[in-house]
């Protein structure tokens, strides 16, 4: 009944992949992959159990431990969603790797190999000829209905030929060692970065039998992506992009990660814009072309002229640019129809169709429940079948929530759902996933495991990533692997009996070495780091004047003290609450920081993100846990070490280009507008006793004053160290000289020799600094300057940062 029911739909005819395990009866206990029918530790994994076995109970800790380490100072998360809100998660490793052997690996990468050109096939008649449904093989509902068939599409072949160009698909093993594909990932598959994460981590807990056993290395999956992606570039000055959604995307950090790690540029689509049919990226320098744009955005989003006209993640005329060739993408917009389920239903009777042979691997049981033989088949047997939307994409339990056993369905209902909404609805077998060792509380135990299994269209063709990433279930339950769902990411090791070459990514060079230029600077990128800076900078004088506020505090024991009468309007001035020992408003100044630099986890480093994350961490627990006074001044000194230690870090180890440049205009540019805001408010003849050695000491320069002026403080003093003198890295001369050295450096900065609008204000002030004298610069005069530096941002903005 089963193959009759599939063949009149057109789909093939499903196996029941439980009802042909031959009498294969798994041992209770025991993960299927660990050893063979008779119960005997197959040779591929005595390595590592070995290892296991020789480890005592802290060796293991401390091994284990050091993968974590790796992950958590990497920063590696991922967002979940739930509860309609999304929060960060540590990157949920399961520390022991599934082995599989390289001739196993072979068999399986060329069955998937066949079935990326299925679709490949597939989609070029979907969005072409479309005889697959002109001829009965498909139902016109599942392509015309279907959200992920983007009308616009039809008719616009790829500049490159191809549609897919880097696909993914789940795959599971029975208990009996036969497997099958779970779901395919076309749209945008995510999960490649996240791999080479979980070989690093692992090899880190398990370095000996990673070095001593012939393991694939993944680099060259990487390396010769990365070179065809540049190979189909028509315009050699041209770039090649990744599109991001941003941030808030729960794979976000894993596409900054390939940004990083293949060297290219990491775009959202207001980054982007499309001048005369081709895709223009906005710089600090101007428009520049993209040639390659690798979209991790769904299609519906790319273009909000012609897809959804909500979307305010795409480009206007992103589609525009495609009809008329000046871009390839990858993979092609409309790619996400080739993931909905229903059409695993028929892609066993398609592919000989498509290419002239059945599928080397065969899909999970489906059932497209539009035909009546279709729905009778599914209430004479529900069995383990599960009931999901036939137009939906991935594996039904992907997200929160349990998948609808129609079992579990009284008769009478699942005949009222076949008979109301059977084309509606799909129905796949449930799958019992083979278990794979997995380590918890210290001891092995079985758990369910599908691999994620990449690929990639290269120079030769297409390519199987030697490994790829497992999830592993948090219990027996197999719809336990999602990660949404608490399953956990192992890695995946491909293990040769041959030795297996080391790979760089760094390719042998075809001639003489020659420098490459540094890449363009999104403007948006440039906006992030210049508040980036302007945002730790005015954290860092926060940090020093409330700290200045609690040592007064604690010495005079009086809120009301004149001198705290003196910092109260400038700490509030901040939007701080300086009656707080560690103020909200402080926090909030340092989440902004984070969020800028969050923007640009492509372009910062993990070091860096690693100890501005720690700054955050160790300012929240603190405002929970500190007293105003002698606690919060202890407190904010510990915060200002951090601080110095990050500024140093970013600073110190970050490439003299654009980018470092807008970060230190910013930095420069938030220190010159508090300094000047400081001295006019305690270098003012109203000001307290005390006011001028207060002000020297938030300008970190007391030492200096000390040896350069043997007298007490006094207005001069104070002026000319803090405000004049070009030698001291807090005074205001100094920023505006170090302002004005990167302007000139910026792109248009001049034009054959007549300064921008930006260049001659940042002089004007610079030379006005230059020429005052401390008599002459007056809490008015240093009022007005204020006002004219903070103009200076505006103008930064106008020119660079829009």
């Amino acid at each position: 009944m089963e193959r009759k029911a599939q063949d009149k739909a057109g789909g093939g005819a499903p196996v029941r992949r439980d009802r042909g395990l031959s009498g294969y009866r798994p041992l209770p206990g025991v993960p299927d992959e660990l050893v063979d029918a008779t119960g005997a530790l197959r040779p591929l994994w005595r390595p590592l159990i070995d290892q296991l076995q020789a480890l005592g109970d802290d060796e293991l800790t401390r091994a284990l431990g050091r993968a974590d380490q790796y992950l958590r100072d990497s920063g590696v998360f991922y967002r979940q969603y739930g509860a309609g809100q999304s929060v960060e998660r540590p990157w949920p490793l399961a520390h022991l790797p599934v082995l599989i052997h390289e001739s196993d690996w072979t068999a399986l990468s060329a069955a998937l190999i066949q079935r990326a050109d299925v679709l490949e096939a597939l989609m070029a008649d979907l969005y072409g000829p479309n005889r697959l449904v002109a001829e009965g093989h498909l139902p016109p509902a599942l392509v015309t209905r279907n959200p992920e068939w983007l009308r616009p599409m039809v008719g616009v072949r790829p500049r490159s030929g191809h549609y897919l160009h880097f696909v993914a698909f789940e795959i599971g093993r029975g208990p009996d060692g036969t497997w099958w594909v779970l779901a395919d990932r076309t749209q945008a598959p995510s999960g490649a970065g996240y791999a080479l994460e979980n070989r690093v981590a692992t090899s880190r807990a398990f370095s000996d039998v990673y070095e001593g056993e012939n393991i694939h290395r993944l680099a060259g999956f990487f390396r010769d992506f990365r070179d065809a992606l540049l190979a189909m570039r028509t315009d050699r000055d041209a770039s090649v992009a990744i599109l991001t959604p941003g941030p808030l995307n729960e794979t976000y950090y894993e596409q900054a990660w390939l940004a990083r790690y293949l060297g290219f540029a990491l775009v959202q689509g207001e980054d982007l814009a499309v001048e005369k049919g081709q895709l223009m990226l906005r710089t600090v320098a101007g428009l520049r072309p993209v040639d390659v744009l690798w979209r991790r955005l769904d299609a519906s989003f790319a273009d909000p002229l012609e897809m959804d006209p909500a979307s305010r993640l795409g480009t206007p005329g992103m589609v525009s640019a495609l009809r008329q060739g000046g871009l390839t993408m990858v993979n092609s917009l409309g790619s996400g129809v080739l993931e909905t389920r229903a059409l695993m239903a028929f892609l066993p009777q398609l592919a000989p169709h498509l290419v002239g042979a059945p599928l080397a691997m065969p899909n999970i049981a489906t059932w497209w429940c539009g035909g009546a033989a279709e729905r009778a088949a599914v209430l004479a047997d529900p069995g383990r079948l599960v009931l999901s939307p036939a137009l939906g994409t991935g594996l039904p339990y992907d997200r929160q929530g349990e998948p609808e056993l129609a079992a579990r369905l009284p008769r009478a209902e699942l005949a009222r759902r076949m008979a109301t909404a059977g084309p509606a609805l799909v129905a796949q077998e449930a799958v019992t996933l083979s278990t794979t060792p997995a380590l918890v509380d210290g001891r092995i135990v079985p758990r369910p495991m599908s691999l994620r299994v990449f690929l990639a269209r290269t120079a030769t063709g297409w390519q199987v990533m030697p490994g790829g990433y497992a999830r592993i279930g948090a219990a027996a339950d197999p719809t336990a692997v999602a990660m949404q769902r608490g399953g956990a990411a192992a890695d995946v090791w491909i293990v040769s009996d041959q030795d297996v070459p080391a790979i760089s990514m760094v390719a042998k060079p075809a001639g003489p070495y020659r420098r490459m230029p540094p890449g363009a600077l999104p403007s948006r990128a440039a906006d992030n780091l210049f508040w980036l800076g302007r945002y730790v900078e005015r954290v860092e004088g926060v940090v020093r004047l409330l700290r200045a506020r609690n040592i007064r505090l604690a010495e005079s024991g009086r809120a009301a003290a004149p001198m705290l009468k003196a910092i109260d309007p400038i700490a509030e001035s901040y939007g701080i609450d300086p009656a707080q020992g560690i103020p909200r408003g402080l926090i909030d100044t340092l989440a902004a920081a984070i969020g800028s630099a969050g923007q640009i986890r492509d372009r910062f480093s993990p070091d860096g993100w690693s100890a501005l994350a720690d700054l955050d961490k160790t300012a929240r627990r603190m405002a929970s846990a500190v007293a105003p006074g002698d606690d919060a001044a202890r407190a904010l000194s510990a915060l200002l070490r951090k601080l110095a230690g990050f500024s140093g870090l970013v600073n110190e180890n970050m490439y003299r280009f654009l980018g470092w440049r807008f970060l230190t205009i910013g930095r420069q540019h938030e220190r010159a507008m508090a300094m000047t805001g400081l001295l006019a408010a305690l270098a003012d003849d109203a000001a307290p006793p005390g006011a001028l050695d207060l002000c020297v000491e938030l300008g970190d320069s007391v030492l200096t004053h000390r040896r350069r002026f043997t007298m007490a403080t006094s207005r001069e003093t104070v002026i000319d160290l803090l405000a004049l003198d070009p030698m001291n890295p807090r005074s205001i001369r100094h920023q505006l000289d170090g302002m004005m050295a990167q302007v000139q450096m910026l792109p248009g900065a001049a034009d054959h020799g007549q300064l921008s609008d930006l260049g001659r204000a940042m002089l004007r002030c610079q030379t006005e600094v230059a020429t005052e004298t401390p008599e002459t610069l007056t809490t008015e005069v240093l009022q007005d300057l204020r006002g004219r530096i903070a103009e200076l941002s505006d103008l930064v903005t106008g020119a660079y940062l829009r």
